[in-house]
């Protein structure tokens, strides 16, 4: 067997890395400094500073929102901190302060009047600074945000904040907080930040960090073009990027190419669009849908077959070098073919 291989099967990540770099599921330990991430990252210490009110972090599915607030909890004190989360669907203003008082170690049975009154005093009870994370916050109606903001106003005996708040929403939940209803909420929020999508160049540092951060060394080596072609294909949104990174590494390991390349990108980018039933980019789907020439058309036409063609040929040979290692049973049949 080859050594490359045989190293990765045991490691049981591409490449022989310690760990994948590119997790769907937010990682504290990879988190990447870029600069829309710094930006918001000093909005939530600014926030935190101040000792009461809210801080709200907004962007994209995938943005990062949950791996900053990861990281800042890594940096948080627990001598000083006490941190609940919530992660919210559809609920109600009293469901959300059950599950407030069931984050706060409180009690969650009986009336609204009982768990409020639990609630405050946990708050009162320690010497330890109140934080509490709601992920999801645009899934949240009205009445359970102007419950967040009714706990804001508990108050220790000297008339200090006891509580403090961090709303994480996808962008409508900006649109959410302009209502005229939640005047008061927004009086409360100390700090606000859009996360926006990185650049070409952070996109370049982004998967490097990543990469090196679980033990790469280079090897396998970026081809010219291949990470700009996995930013125009992710928009820069860090999530996307781990996914079609994710795919392009198996490929790469499966084929035993010591160097990703451009072509390599695109074809999983296609072969994702047609897995997962969509592209990555709705903007150049509506572009593409419209009207354009003849002599275009077939040209987009005879690209696309050749990726297509590309995309068959490389399932094949992953299919032959699963078989070479495993044999029938990766496929559960021998005549399978993908």
């Amino acid at each position: 067997m080859n050594a490359h291989v045989g190293m990765s099967m045991v490691s049981n990540q591409p490449y022989g890395l310690r760990e994948h770099p590119f997790r769907m599921t937010p990682d504290a330990r990879l988190y990447f400094p870029s600069t829309i991430h710094s930006r918001a990252y000093a909005h939530l210490l600014y926030g935190l500073a101040q000792n009461e009110g809210f801080v709200v972090i907004t962007g994209e599915v995938g943005a990062g929102k949950t791996t900053l607030v990861e990281h800042l909890c890594e940096q948080l004190d627990p001598a000083t901190y006490v941190v609940a989360r919530i992660a919210t669907s559809q609920v109600s203003g009293d469901d959300l302060l059950r599950l407030a008082a069931d984050a706060f170690g409180t009690e969650t049975e009986g009336s609204k009047v009982a768990i409020l009154r639990g609630i405050t005093a946990a708050l009162r009870k320690g010497e330890r600074r109140y934080l509490l994370i709601v992920d999801e916050a645009q899934a949240l109606p009205l009445p359970a945000l102007e419950e967040l903001r009714m706990l804001s106003n508990i108050t220790g005996e000297a008339g200090q904040a006891l509580l403090q708040t961090i709303l994480l929403g996808q962008p409508q939940f900006r649109r959410t907080l302009a209502s005229p209803d939640l005047d008061q909420l927004r009086q409360r929020i100390l700090a606000s930040y859009h996360l926006g999508q990185l650049s070409r160049e952070e996109t370049h540092a982004y998967i490097e960090h990543r990469m090196r951060a679980v033990g790469w060394n280079g090897v396998p080596g970026w081809g010219e073009g291949a990470i700009d072609l996995v930013h125009q294909h992710s928009g820069g949104v860090p999530r996307r990027i781990n996914r079609l990174c994710s795919r392009v590494l198996l490929g790469g390991e499966l084929e035993h190419a010591p160097q990703l390349s451009a072509a390599l990108v695109e074809a999983t980018a296609l072969e994702l669009e047609d897995d997962l039933g969509g592209g990555f980019e709705p903007e150049a789907a509506a572009e593409a849908a419209a009207p354009a020439s003849v002599a275009k058309a077939l040209a987009e036409l005879d690209q696309r077959l050749a990726r297509l063609e590309h995309i068959v040929a490389q399932r094949e040979r992953i299919y032959n070098r699963l078989r070479d290692l495993f044999g029938d049973s990766v496929t559960g049949h021998k005549d399978f073919r993908p």
